[in-house]
């Protein structure tokens, strides 16, 4: 079954932030984060989809899933593109 490495990012009250997880329905996952049954660090905020990756098995978006939650950089530059669409809005 196929599988799907996503980032999320939001705004709000302590600043911009980003969540990285993995599933096997990218739009239901992203539905349970926004209606606040997702993971916990998720609750409370608005969420949306800024990045994700397919792979053929769970194992691979899992390792996939480990090493993007030590990339800040790359989640950094993720979260830039929040902060810019909110400045051209």
């Amino acid at each position: 079954m196929a599988s799907f490495v996503y980032i999320l990012g939001s705004r709000g009250k302590g600043g911009a932030r980003s969540y990285v997880g993995w599933t096997t329905d990218l739009d239901n996952r992203l539905r349970a984060h926004n209606a606040g049954t997702g993971a916990r660090s998720t609750r409370g905020r608005q969420w949306r989809l800024l990045y994700a990756e397919r792979y053929i098995n769970r194992g691979e978006a899992m390792s996939r899933e480990w090493h993007l939650k030590r990339d800040r950089r790359f989640r950094k530059m993720l979260i830039a593109q929040i902060i810019d669409d909110r400045d051209t809005q």
